[in-house]
């Protein structure tokens, strides 16, 4: 397998990179439009046929240049709002599979990804530090995604991030459920209740 990160020392924001190199068949999650000639040149220089675009979750209405910019990657677009169906759940690379996991809370309608040990879940667990939202959209989903969906995985399992602006883009199930400052040793009513003390939602400026 080749298996590549991507970071925007600017942004924080991460895009991955995964690949069957005897399929030469690739999935990208979370990739960006300014990013198309270099995503484009590492496709291109192991000869891959892109198979996927995969969103964790967007900001698009900050970015409206965005959806227009992925479809230049010529590849079927897998994201938890419309027009976009999350269907199938699972999804066919080479001789790998993905699957896709609804953890909507940071925006309404975020999914995840597990492929193999990993699991790549966007902006779940950054909370505060997104770069383009400054709290969650939906906490009671939020606290049901992280608490039911990734802190059930187990222990081992890689958590990959989309965005990494002042922590670690990787850590395990393990290392979040025990130290993770919104999610470990609270309960739901305590989780939310500092939610409601955050203030007001930012409304940053759109680029374009």
């Amino acid at each position: 397998m080749y298996f590549r990160i991507l970071n925007d020392d600017a942004s924080g924001e991460l895009t991955y990179l995964l690949a069957d190199p005897s399929a030469r068949e690739a999935v990208l999650i979370d990739p960006h439009g300014r990013d198309l000639p270099v995503l484009q040149a590492l496709l291109a220089e192991r000869d891959l046929r892109l198979r996927w675009v995969l969103r964790t979750h967007h900001h698009d209405e900050l970015q409206p240049r965005e959806p227009a910019l992925l479809a230049k990657l010529a590849a079927p677009v897998v994201q938890g709002d419309a027009p976009y169906p999350v269907n199938p759940s699972v999804l066919p690379f080479g001789d790998e599979l993905i699957h896709v996991v609804p953890t909507p809370g940071h925006t309404g309608f975020c999914l995840s990804f597990s492929w193999r040990d990993r699991f790549f879940c966007g902006g779940l667990l950054a909370v505060t530090a997104c770069p383009h939202q400054s709290r969650p959209q939906v906490p009671q989903a939020l606290w049901d995604s992280v608490t039911q969906k990734v802190f059930t995985l187990p222990d081992e399992t890689l958590l990959f991030a989309g965005h990494e602006r002042r922590a670690r883009a990787v850590s395990t199930v393990l290392e979040q459920r025990r130290w993770h400052p919104f999610f470990s040793g609270l309960t739901r009513d305590e989780f939310l209740a500092h939610m409601a003390a955050l203030p007001e939602q930012q409304i940053l400026t759109p680029t374009f």
